[in-house]
Protein backbone atom coordinates (compact mmCIF):
# COMPACT_ATOMS: atom_id res chain seq x y z
CA UNK A 1 0.00 0.00 0.00
CA UNK A 2 2.56 2.26 1.03
CA UNK A 3 6.47 1.96 1.13
CA UNK A 4 6.90 4.47 3.78
CA UNK A 5 4.50 2.54 6.02
CA UNK A 6 6.15 -1.07 5.28
CA UNK A 7 9.48 0.77 5.87
CA UNK A 8 7.92 2.11 9.39
CA UNK A 9 6.91 -1.46 10.30
CA UNK A 10 10.35 -2.71 9.50
CA UNK A 11 11.94 -0.46 11.53
CA UNK A 12 9.41 -1.26 14.26
CA UNK A 13 10.08 -4.38 14.05
CA UNK A 14 13.57 -4.86 13.57
CA UNK A 15 14.71 -1.70 15.95
CA UNK A 16 11.83 -0.75 17.74
CA UNK A 17 14.02 1.62 19.88
CA UNK A 18 15.29 3.93 17.34
CA UNK A 19 14.24 7.59 17.17
CA UNK A 20 12.93 8.32 13.67
CA UNK A 21 11.26 11.39 15.01
CA UNK A 22 12.23 14.07 17.31
CA UNK A 23 11.10 17.65 18.34
CA UNK A 24 12.44 20.20 20.82
CA UNK A 25 10.85 18.22 23.64
CA UNK A 26 10.49 15.01 23.14
CA UNK A 27 10.89 11.81 20.32
CA UNK A 28 9.98 8.80 19.29
CA UNK A 29 10.96 5.81 18.35
CA UNK A 30 9.98 3.30 15.59
CA UNK A 31 7.72 1.70 17.27
CA UNK A 32 6.00 4.47 19.19
CA UNK A 33 5.88 6.33 16.25
CA UNK A 34 3.45 3.10 14.27
CA UNK A 35 1.37 3.36 17.45
CA UNK A 36 0.02 6.48 17.33
CA UNK A 37 -0.15 6.10 13.63
CA UNK A 38 -2.30 3.33 13.71
CA UNK A 39 -3.86 5.10 17.01
CA UNK A 40 -5.07 7.97 14.91
CA UNK A 41 -5.46 6.13 11.80
CA UNK A 42 -8.59 4.60 13.32
CA UNK A 43 -10.40 8.11 13.82
CA UNK A 44 -10.39 8.70 10.20
CA UNK A 45 -11.67 5.29 9.24
CA UNK A 46 -15.34 6.13 9.28
CA UNK A 47 -15.38 7.34 5.09
CA UNK A 48 -12.81 7.65 2.35
CA UNK A 49 -13.64 11.70 2.21
CA UNK A 50 -10.87 14.19 1.15
CA UNK A 51 -8.69 15.46 5.00
CA UNK A 52 -7.94 18.85 4.69
CA UNK A 53 -4.28 19.17 7.50
CA UNK A 54 -4.11 22.79 8.82
CA UNK A 55 -1.02 22.33 11.40
CA UNK A 56 2.20 23.66 12.21
CA UNK A 57 5.38 21.66 11.50
CA UNK A 58 5.89 18.93 14.00
CA UNK A 59 5.37 15.53 15.10
CA UNK A 60 1.29 16.30 14.87
CA UNK A 61 1.67 17.10 11.26
CA UNK A 62 4.09 13.53 10.94
CA UNK A 63 1.20 11.65 12.54
CA UNK A 64 -1.44 12.90 10.68
CA UNK A 65 -0.17 12.88 7.55
CA UNK A 66 0.92 8.91 8.20
CA UNK A 67 -2.57 8.13 9.88
CA UNK A 68 -4.10 8.97 6.69
CA UNK A 69 -2.04 6.92 4.42
CA UNK A 70 -2.71 4.16 6.26
CA UNK A 71 -6.54 4.91 6.77
CA UNK A 72 -6.85 5.64 2.64
CA UNK A 73 -8.07 8.76 2.96
CA UNK A 74 -6.60 11.60 0.68
CA UNK A 75 -5.20 14.35 2.59
CA UNK A 76 -5.30 17.93 1.70
CA UNK A 77 -2.29 20.06 2.84
CA UNK A 78 -3.26 23.77 3.91
CA UNK A 79 -0.08 26.09 3.76
CA UNK A 80 0.37 28.34 6.79
CA UNK A 81 0.67 31.23 4.23
CA UNK A 82 -2.46 30.27 2.40
CA UNK A 83 -5.03 33.50 3.51
CA UNK A 84 -8.34 32.51 4.65
CA UNK A 85 -9.85 32.74 1.26
CA UNK A 86 -7.16 30.38 -0.63
CA UNK A 87 -7.70 28.13 2.50
CA UNK A 88 -11.35 28.24 2.01
CA UNK A 89 -11.45 27.53 -1.27
CA UNK A 90 -9.01 24.40 -1.08
CA UNK A 91 -10.92 22.83 1.16
CA UNK A 92 -14.32 23.35 -1.21
CA UNK A 93 -12.27 22.57 -3.84
CA UNK A 94 -11.43 18.84 -2.61
CA UNK A 95 -14.56 18.64 -1.28
CA UNK A 96 -12.78 18.10 2.74
CA UNK A 97 -15.16 17.03 4.60
CA UNK A 98 -12.70 17.21 7.93
CA UNK A 99 -10.17 19.53 9.05
CA UNK A 100 -7.98 18.66 11.35
CA UNK A 101 -6.11 21.53 13.21
CA UNK A 102 -4.52 22.25 16.44
CA UNK A 103 -6.45 21.60 19.35
CA UNK A 104 -6.39 24.04 22.37
CA UNK A 105 -8.78 22.10 24.93
CA UNK A 106 -9.05 18.78 26.98
CA UNK A 107 -11.82 17.81 24.63
CA UNK A 108 -9.57 17.49 21.61
CA UNK A 109 -7.08 14.63 20.54
CA UNK A 110 -3.52 14.09 22.26
CA UNK A 111 -0.87 13.30 20.21
CA UNK A 112 2.38 13.78 20.78
CA UNK A 113 3.67 17.49 21.14
CA UNK A 114 -0.10 18.98 21.29
CA UNK A 115 -3.19 18.04 20.97
CA UNK A 116 -5.21 18.29 17.63
CA UNK A 117 -8.39 18.83 16.47
CA UNK A 118 -11.11 17.08 13.57
CA UNK A 119 -13.05 19.42 12.69
CA UNK A 120 -16.61 18.58 10.32
CA UNK A 121 -16.60 21.25 7.81
CA UNK A 122 -20.41 20.75 6.52
CA UNK A 123 -18.42 20.34 2.48
CA UNK A 124 -19.98 17.96 0.32
CA UNK A 125 -17.77 15.48 -0.81
CA UNK A 126 -16.79 15.32 -4.74
CA UNK A 127 -15.40 13.05 -7.67
CA UNK A 128 -12.09 12.68 -7.63
CA UNK A 129 -9.32 10.69 -9.76
CA UNK A 130 -9.03 7.35 -8.70
CA UNK A 131 -6.03 6.70 -5.94
CA UNK A 132 -6.01 9.67 -4.84
CA UNK A 133 -3.87 9.95 -1.34
CA UNK A 134 -2.70 14.28 -1.80
CA UNK A 135 -4.39 16.62 -3.39
CA UNK A 136 -1.54 19.84 -2.64
CA UNK A 137 -2.47 23.37 -3.98
CA UNK A 138 0.21 26.10 -5.01
CA UNK A 139 -0.98 29.69 -5.26
CA UNK A 140 1.10 29.18 -8.38
CA UNK A 141 1.04 32.50 -10.77
CA UNK A 142 -2.43 33.52 -9.89
CA UNK A 143 -4.28 34.05 -6.35
CA UNK A 144 -6.47 30.79 -6.83
CA UNK A 145 -4.76 27.54 -5.79
CA UNK A 146 -5.41 24.73 -7.96
CA UNK A 147 -5.49 21.07 -6.82
CA UNK A 148 -3.07 18.58 -8.37
CA UNK A 149 -4.19 14.85 -7.36
CA UNK A 150 -1.09 12.53 -6.75
CA UNK A 151 -1.48 8.89 -5.81
CA UNK A 152 0.89 7.95 -2.51
CA UNK A 153 2.93 5.45 -5.72
CA UNK A 154 3.84 9.04 -7.18
CA UNK A 155 4.64 10.40 -4.52
CA UNK A 156 6.65 7.58 -3.14
CA UNK A 157 8.44 7.22 -6.87
CA UNK A 158 10.01 10.57 -6.25
CA UNK A 159 11.23 9.73 -2.54
CA UNK A 160 12.68 6.68 -3.57
CA UNK A 161 14.63 7.97 -6.88
CA UNK A 162 16.03 10.74 -4.52
CA UNK A 163 17.32 7.80 -2.31
CA UNK A 164 18.66 5.89 -4.56
CA UNK A 165 20.24 8.61 -6.21
CA UNK A 166 21.76 10.23 -2.60
CA UNK A 167 22.53 6.82 -0.82
CA UNK A 168 21.16 5.99 2.53
CA UNK A 169 24.52 7.31 3.71
CA UNK A 170 22.53 10.58 3.47
CA UNK A 171 20.24 9.49 5.77
CA UNK A 172 20.97 11.54 9.07
CA UNK A 173 18.86 14.36 10.91
CA UNK A 174 17.00 16.04 8.26
CA UNK A 175 15.19 19.39 10.21
CA UNK A 176 12.14 21.25 7.64
CA UNK A 177 12.64 24.46 7.37
CA UNK A 178 9.81 25.03 4.32
CA UNK A 179 6.11 23.73 6.29
CA UNK A 180 5.20 20.73 6.09
CA UNK A 181 1.94 21.50 4.08
CA UNK A 182 4.41 22.22 1.26
CA UNK A 183 5.10 19.12 -1.04
CA UNK A 184 8.58 19.54 -1.49
CA UNK A 185 8.90 19.18 2.11
CA UNK A 186 6.79 16.63 2.46
CA UNK A 187 7.77 14.17 -0.17
CA UNK A 188 11.44 14.77 -0.61
CA UNK A 189 11.81 16.02 3.53
CA UNK A 190 9.80 13.65 5.36
CA UNK A 191 9.00 10.76 2.98
CA UNK A 192 12.69 10.38 1.92
CA UNK A 193 14.05 10.54 5.05
CA UNK A 194 11.64 8.03 6.57
CA UNK A 195 12.48 5.55 3.76
CA UNK A 196 15.95 6.21 3.93
CA UNK A 197 15.84 5.15 7.59
CA UNK A 198 16.98 8.72 8.92
CA UNK A 199 15.49 11.16 11.79
CA UNK A 200 13.28 13.68 11.15
CA UNK A 201 13.83 16.46 13.65
CA UNK A 202 10.16 17.76 13.71
CA UNK A 203 10.51 21.34 14.72
CA UNK A 204 7.75 23.63 14.51
CA UNK A 205 8.25 26.86 12.15
CA UNK A 206 8.82 29.52 14.68
CA UNK A 207 11.86 27.71 16.74
CA UNK A 208 13.09 27.41 13.09
CA UNK A 209 12.73 30.80 12.21
CA UNK A 210 9.91 30.78 10.18
CA UNK A 211 7.52 32.12 12.73
CA UNK A 212 6.34 34.94 10.09
CA UNK A 213 6.80 33.06 6.17
CA UNK A 214 7.49 35.84 4.46
CA UNK A 215 9.80 37.37 6.83
CA UNK A 216 12.39 35.11 8.29
CA UNK A 217 14.50 35.28 11.48
CA UNK A 218 17.98 34.25 9.45
CA UNK A 219 20.02 33.99 12.62
CA UNK A 220 17.07 31.89 14.24
CA UNK A 221 17.22 29.41 12.01
CA UNK A 222 21.15 29.17 11.60
CA UNK A 223 21.32 28.58 15.63
CA UNK A 224 18.80 25.99 15.15
CA UNK A 225 20.40 24.10 12.57
CA UNK A 226 23.56 24.35 14.17
CA UNK A 227 22.18 23.38 17.52
CA UNK A 228 19.75 20.40 16.10
CA UNK A 229 22.80 18.75 14.30
CA UNK A 230 20.68 19.11 11.48
CA UNK A 231 22.56 17.11 8.32
CA UNK A 232 19.86 18.25 5.94
CA UNK A 233 17.84 21.15 4.78
CA UNK A 234 15.31 22.06 1.89
CA UNK A 235 15.52 25.51 1.06
CA UNK A 236 13.95 28.11 -1.59
CA UNK A 237 16.40 30.53 -3.28
CA UNK A 238 15.31 33.57 -0.56
CA UNK A 239 15.95 31.65 2.18
CA UNK A 240 19.57 30.49 0.79
CA UNK A 241 20.20 33.97 0.61
CA UNK A 242 19.34 34.83 4.16
CA UNK A 243 21.61 31.87 5.49
CA UNK A 244 24.33 32.60 3.51
CA UNK A 245 24.43 36.28 5.20
CA UNK A 246 23.39 34.67 8.69
CA UNK A 247 26.66 32.26 8.24
CA UNK A 248 29.21 34.65 7.06
CA UNK A 249 28.16 36.87 9.72
CA UNK A 250 28.33 33.93 12.60
CA UNK A 251 30.59 31.62 11.48
CA UNK A 252 28.63 28.94 13.45
CA UNK A 253 29.76 25.10 13.44
CA UNK A 254 27.32 23.06 12.24
CA UNK A 255 26.73 19.40 10.56
CA UNK A 256 24.91 19.98 7.06
CA UNK A 257 26.13 17.55 4.60
CA UNK A 258 23.30 19.12 1.75
CA UNK A 259 21.44 21.57 1.75
CA UNK A 260 18.70 21.18 -1.65
CA UNK A 261 17.53 24.46 -3.18
CA UNK A 262 14.09 24.75 -5.44
CA UNK A 263 11.44 26.94 -6.06
CA UNK A 264 13.39 29.08 -8.53
CA UNK A 265 16.83 29.48 -10.81
CA UNK A 266 19.54 30.07 -8.85
CA UNK A 267 22.60 32.12 -10.09
CA UNK A 268 25.93 30.33 -10.00
CA UNK A 269 27.28 33.23 -7.65
CA UNK A 270 25.11 32.46 -5.15
CA UNK A 271 26.06 29.13 -4.94
CA UNK A 272 29.51 29.85 -4.80
CA UNK A 273 29.20 32.04 -2.11
CA UNK A 274 27.49 29.71 -0.28
CA UNK A 275 30.05 27.34 -0.90
CA UNK A 276 32.27 30.17 0.08
CA UNK A 277 30.89 30.34 3.78
CA UNK A 278 31.23 26.62 4.29
CA UNK A 279 27.26 25.55 3.20
CA UNK A 280 26.83 22.56 0.91
CA UNK A 281 24.57 23.39 -1.73
CA UNK A 282 22.70 21.69 -4.32
CA UNK A 283 20.17 22.75 -6.91
CA UNK A 284 17.38 21.13 -8.16
CA UNK A 285 14.15 21.42 -9.95
CA UNK A 286 10.44 20.19 -9.73
CA UNK A 287 7.10 21.08 -9.66
CA UNK A 288 4.18 19.85 -8.04
CA UNK A 289 2.39 17.98 -11.19
CA UNK A 290 5.28 16.00 -11.17
CA UNK A 291 5.29 15.10 -6.99
CA UNK A 292 7.46 17.81 -6.31
CA UNK A 293 11.35 16.61 -7.39
CA UNK A 294 12.36 16.13 -11.40
CA UNK A 295 15.77 16.81 -11.09
CA UNK A 296 18.53 17.16 -8.67
CA UNK A 297 22.35 18.05 -8.21
CA UNK A 298 24.00 15.61 -5.44
CA UNK A 299 27.07 16.82 -3.22
CA UNK A 300 29.28 14.20 -5.14
CA UNK A 301 28.14 15.32 -8.66
CA UNK A 302 26.98 18.79 -8.81
CA UNK A 303 28.14 21.18 -11.89
CA UNK A 304 26.79 25.22 -11.16
CA UNK A 305 24.18 25.85 -13.58
CA UNK A 306 22.40 22.84 -14.28
CA UNK A 307 19.62 21.35 -11.69
CA UNK A 308 21.31 17.95 -12.08
CA UNK A 309 20.44 14.93 -13.78
CA UNK A 310 16.27 13.94 -14.04
CA UNK A 311 15.35 11.27 -11.55
CA UNK A 312 16.09 7.59 -12.40
CA UNK A 313 11.75 7.15 -12.05
CA UNK A 314 10.94 9.88 -14.91
CA UNK A 315 12.00 10.16 -18.27
CA UNK A 316 12.16 13.90 -19.06
CA UNK A 317 12.76 14.97 -22.51
CA UNK A 318 12.87 18.65 -24.47
CA UNK A 319 10.04 19.69 -27.09
CA UNK A 320 11.41 21.30 -30.30
CA UNK A 321 10.69 24.65 -28.98
CA UNK A 322 12.93 23.55 -25.70
CA UNK A 323 10.18 22.61 -23.34
CA UNK A 324 11.03 20.43 -20.71
CA UNK A 325 8.82 17.52 -20.73
CA UNK A 326 8.17 14.89 -18.39
CA UNK A 327 6.56 12.04 -18.34
CA UNK A 328 5.18 8.89 -17.54
CA UNK A 329 1.90 10.22 -16.15
CA UNK A 330 3.30 12.13 -12.76
CA UNK A 331 0.29 13.25 -11.28
CA UNK A 332 -3.23 11.62 -11.86
CA UNK A 333 -5.12 15.33 -13.08
CA UNK A 334 -6.68 18.48 -11.76
CA UNK A 335 -9.47 18.48 -9.05
CA UNK A 336 -12.16 18.99 -11.41
CA UNK A 337 -10.15 18.20 -14.39
CA UNK A 338 -9.70 15.38 -16.85
CA UNK A 339 -6.94 12.57 -16.55
CA UNK A 340 -3.41 14.16 -15.87
CA UNK A 341 -1.63 13.35 -19.54
CA UNK A 342 0.97 10.40 -19.64
CA UNK A 343 3.68 13.66 -20.97
CA UNK A 344 3.20 16.69 -18.91
CA UNK A 345 4.69 19.94 -20.39
CA UNK A 346 5.68 21.86 -17.77
CA UNK A 347 5.96 25.47 -19.19
CA UNK A 348 10.06 25.69 -18.56
CA UNK A 349 12.75 26.07 -21.46
CA UNK A 350 15.22 23.92 -20.61
CA UNK A 351 18.37 22.32 -22.07
CA UNK A 352 20.61 19.21 -21.31
CA UNK A 353 24.51 19.61 -20.98
CA UNK A 354 27.03 16.57 -22.63
CA UNK A 355 26.73 14.79 -19.72
CA UNK A 356 23.04 15.12 -19.44
CA UNK A 357 22.01 17.46 -16.75
CA UNK A 358 19.24 19.37 -17.21
CA UNK A 359 19.68 23.28 -17.28
CA UNK A 360 16.33 25.44 -16.74
CA UNK A 361 16.37 28.57 -18.61
CA UNK A 362 13.06 30.08 -17.46
CA UNK A 363 9.50 30.14 -18.13
CA UNK A 364 8.40 29.98 -21.90
CA UNK A 365 5.29 32.47 -20.77
CA UNK A 366 8.23 35.00 -19.50
CA UNK A 367 10.70 34.84 -22.15
CA UNK A 368 11.11 38.59 -23.13
CA UNK A 369 11.97 39.51 -26.49
CA UNK A 370 14.18 42.59 -27.18
CA UNK A 371 14.07 44.62 -29.87
CA UNK A 372 17.22 43.57 -31.28
CA UNK A 373 15.08 40.37 -31.42
CA UNK A 374 16.98 38.47 -28.51
CA UNK A 375 15.21 36.01 -26.22
CA UNK A 376 15.78 36.55 -23.03
CA UNK A 377 14.57 34.13 -19.84
CA UNK A 378 14.04 37.01 -16.87
CA UNK A 379 14.59 34.20 -13.82
CA UNK A 380 17.97 34.16 -15.50
CA UNK A 381 19.05 38.00 -15.00
CA UNK A 382 17.12 38.03 -11.75
CA UNK A 383 18.99 35.53 -10.10
CA UNK A 384 22.33 37.24 -11.15
CA UNK A 385 20.90 40.08 -9.51
CA UNK A 386 19.65 38.42 -6.89
CA UNK A 387 23.36 36.69 -6.34
CA UNK A 388 24.20 40.14 -4.88
CA UNK A 389 23.34 40.07 -1.40
CA UNK A 390 22.51 44.12 -1.32
CA UNK A 391 19.63 43.17 -3.78
CA UNK A 392 16.33 41.72 -2.05
CA UNK A 393 14.18 41.12 -4.68
CA UNK A 394 14.21 41.97 -8.40
CA UNK A 395 12.16 41.82 -11.56
CA UNK A 396 13.66 42.33 -15.09
CA UNK A 397 11.01 43.93 -17.96
CA UNK A 398 12.22 44.71 -21.73
CA UNK A 399 9.79 43.35 -23.84
CA UNK A 400 10.18 44.95 -27.34
CA UNK A 401 13.02 47.65 -25.65
CA UNK A 402 16.65 48.52 -27.00
CA UNK A 403 17.41 47.55 -23.09
CA UNK A 404 16.59 45.51 -20.23
CA UNK A 405 15.27 47.54 -16.87
CA UNK A 406 14.68 46.13 -13.30
CA UNK A 407 12.09 47.08 -10.59
CA UNK A 408 14.97 46.14 -7.60
CA UNK A 409 14.59 45.92 -3.89
CA UNK A 410 17.33 46.91 -2.13
CA UNK A 411 18.44 45.32 1.36
CA UNK A 412 17.32 47.60 4.73
CA UNK A 413 20.42 50.03 4.60
CA UNK A 414 22.13 49.76 1.60
CA UNK A 415 21.83 52.92 -0.29
CA UNK A 416 22.00 53.53 -4.43
CA UNK A 417 25.26 53.87 -4.51
CA UNK A 418 25.93 50.11 -3.33
CA UNK A 419 22.76 48.89 -5.34
CA UNK A 420 24.61 50.56 -8.65
CA UNK A 421 27.72 48.74 -7.49
CA UNK A 422 26.02 45.46 -7.12
CA UNK A 423 23.99 45.83 -10.80
CA UNK A 424 27.79 46.46 -12.04
CA UNK A 425 28.81 43.17 -10.81
CA UNK A 426 25.67 41.37 -11.93
CA UNK A 427 25.75 42.99 -15.32
CA UNK A 428 29.47 41.75 -15.89
CA UNK A 429 28.66 38.10 -15.25
CA UNK A 430 25.97 38.74 -18.16
CA UNK A 431 26.30 38.94 -22.06
CA UNK A 432 25.68 42.58 -23.44
CA UNK A 433 22.50 41.93 -24.48
CA UNK A 434 21.24 40.43 -20.98
CA UNK A 435 22.46 43.30 -18.85
CA UNK A 436 20.10 45.80 -16.86
CA UNK A 437 20.31 49.54 -18.39
CA UNK A 438 18.17 50.86 -16.21
CA UNK A 439 16.39 50.14 -12.79
CA UNK A 440 14.37 51.48 -10.27
CA UNK A 441 13.65 51.31 -6.59
CA UNK A 442 10.04 50.15 -5.54
CA UNK A 443 9.31 48.78 -2.11
CA UNK A 444 9.13 45.33 -0.60
CA UNK A 445 6.94 43.14 -2.99
CA UNK A 446 4.16 42.42 -0.83
CA UNK A 447 2.29 38.89 -0.61
CA UNK A 448 -0.52 40.24 0.89
CA UNK A 449 -1.27 42.13 -2.25
CA UNK A 450 -0.62 38.56 -4.42
CA UNK A 451 2.79 40.19 -5.89
CA UNK A 452 5.21 37.42 -5.21
CA UNK A 453 4.09 33.50 -4.58
CA UNK A 454 4.93 31.42 -2.13
CA UNK A 455 8.48 30.37 -3.54
CA UNK A 456 9.08 34.27 -3.73
CA UNK A 457 8.56 34.02 -7.49
CA UNK A 458 7.52 37.78 -8.52
CA UNK A 459 4.06 37.88 -10.08
CA UNK A 460 5.23 39.52 -12.92
CA UNK A 461 1.37 40.82 -14.45
CA UNK A 462 0.55 42.45 -10.83
CA UNK A 463 3.76 43.86 -10.86
CA UNK A 464 3.84 45.39 -14.06
CA UNK A 465 0.32 46.70 -12.91
CA UNK A 466 1.91 48.71 -9.81
CA UNK A 467 5.12 49.50 -10.96
CA UNK A 468 4.99 51.73 -14.11
CA UNK A 469 8.28 51.08 -16.05
CA UNK A 470 7.89 54.31 -17.37
CA UNK A 471 9.41 55.54 -14.14
CA UNK A 472 12.42 54.00 -14.78
CA UNK A 473 15.56 55.53 -13.20
CA UNK A 474 19.15 55.50 -15.02
CA UNK A 475 21.80 53.93 -13.42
Amino acid sequence: MSAVIDALTQRARVTPDEVVVSWTDGALTAAELMSEVFRIAARFSEDASPVGVALDNGPAWVITDLALVLAGRPSVPIPPFFTAAQRYQALTDAGAGLLVTCGETDDDLRVPGGRIRLMNTGIGARDLHPGTAKITYTSGSTGAPKGVCLSQAQMEAVAGSLVSVLGRHRAGLHMPVLPLGVLLENVAGLYATLLAGGRYHAVGLAEAGMGEAFRPDFVRLLTAVAATGATTLILVPELLRGLIAAQAALKLDHRLEMVAVGGARVSPALLAAAAATGLPVVEGYGLSECASVVALNTPEDARPGTVGRPLPHLTVTLSDEGEILVSPRPFLGYVGGQRGPDVVATGDIGAFDAEGRLKVEGRKSNTLITAFGRNVAPEWVESELLAEPQILQAMVLGEAEATLSALIVAMPGVDPVQVEAALARANSRLPDYARIGEWRFVPPFDPAASQVTANGRPRRDVLRRAFAPSSSQAA
